[in-house]
């Protein structure tokens, strides 16, 4: 028939070209694909290469490795790492006694080896609490001490890296089920239960950390009965769970929010109790969708552990200060922050590594 295309007949349409190959296509597909990429890598580059040569200079070629005191390494041009080596047990380990020092970096390792082991699918079983509560026994003792063949040291000597690692590891771990529970709290239909969530992680996420360590510190202790009281290091640690704890519920509740509504549907109809509906079908799903904030939280709870500096504990913020106020080491502060800088980059990346391939072991959703 005239003017009608034959079934028969097929478009002849070409695929699509495969993209270029070679480093030259890859750098303009890359880096030049529009005026404004243009302009900014050319920015990039003139940036690198103002910066690069003079700290590799100043880092590296003209540093100091091996002065023996403040003096010497001032007569370089270069960065002064020999206060690095002078100084490194007083950063990473606080006041705590010199010949003692090794039973909180044996800690550090457990603590540590614990994290990773979390983090390893093949631990995640009925073992995994027996080893966290062995291990942080295993902390304690180490720790406090007191039992035969180790010295007591009371907590106001702990600092450093373990105490760093001690207050982020407690943190993460109690406030996220407290966060989770008031996630759901904020959800439930229970009138009473919802408006003490709501107005829980609204006040808490209504001012900032320090005010809440600033309470703990200072007006907590005025509303204790006359003779109970709680350790600083104690009151520090709630502070930072109460305050990690309402960052998660909202980061939760936005994870049970997504969740389709025939998921529950699906769950009602097989005869599912809410926390069963819950632990096997909502949640899990929940908390596929909020890895990447919810991570980005844990590490902003590991940084924010600094600010226990305004109320007298010593983490390595204050352990770098105390190491730069001895005199026969003055006016190193660039070397000694960008120390404990690349102590906490070095955690912080690793949790951002983590989490990125549980998301690729984890992704179940369809793909385009």
């Amino acid at each position: 028939m005239n003017g009608i295309a034959s079934p028969a007949r097929h478009l002849d349409i070409a695929p699509p070209r495969p993209p270029r190959g070679g480093p030259l296509a890859w750098l303009q597909r890359r880096f030049f694909v529009s005026p404004a990429s243009v302009v900014a890598t050319v920015l990039l580059a003139w940036l690198l290469l103002m910066a690069v040569p003079a700290l590799v200079d100043w880092g590296w070629i003209q540093a100091n490795f091996s002065a023996t005191s403040g003096q010497e390494c001032h007569r370089s041009h270069g960065a002064c790492w020999a206060f690095i080596a002078e100084k490194h047990r007083l950063i990473l380990f606080g006041t705590y006694p010199h010949d003692e020092q090794w039973r909180p970096l044996v800690a550090t390792c457990l603590l540590i080896g614990l994290i990773v082991c979390s983090g390893i699918r093949r631990f995640w079983n009925l073992a995994l609490p027996a080893m966290w509560v062995l291990g942080l026994s295993t902390v304690a003792v180490l720790m406090w001490g007191g039992v035969p063949g180790l010295v007591y040291v009371e907590n106001v000597r702990w600092g450093g890296l373990p105490l760093t690692l001690i207050l982020s590891t407690f943190g993460i771990a109690l406030a996220f089920p407290l966060g989770v529970l008031l996630a759901l709290g904020r959800r439930s239909r229970m009138p009473v239960i919802k408006a003490l969530c709501v107005v829980y992680i609204e006040l808490i996420r209504g001012v900032p950390l320090i005010s809440l360590l600033f309470m703990s510190s200072v007006m907590l202790p005025l509303f204790l009965p006359e003779g109970f009281a709680i350790d600083k290091l104690l009151r520090a640690q709630i502070a930072i769970v109460m305050f990690a704890a309402a960052y998660i519920a909202e980061t939760v509740r936005g994870g049970l929010q997504s969740v389709p509504k025939g998921q529950y549907e699906g769950a009602d109809s097989i005869g599912l109790g809410y926390w069963q509906q819950m632990r096997a079908i909502v949640l899990p799903q929940a908390l596929k969708i909020v890895i990447p904030p919810l991570v980005s939280t844990f590490i902003a709870l590991f940084k924010d552990t600094s600010l226990v500096v305004i109320i007298g504990i010593f983490d390595l913020t204050l352990a770098a200060k105390a190491a730069l106020a001895d005199a026969a080491w003055t006016g190193f502060g660039m070397e000694a922050y960008l120390f404990i800088a690349a102590i906490y980059f070095v955690f912080c990346f690793a949790m951002s590594r983590y989490s990125q391939a549980l998301e690729r072991r984890l992704a179940t959703g369809h793909r385009a």
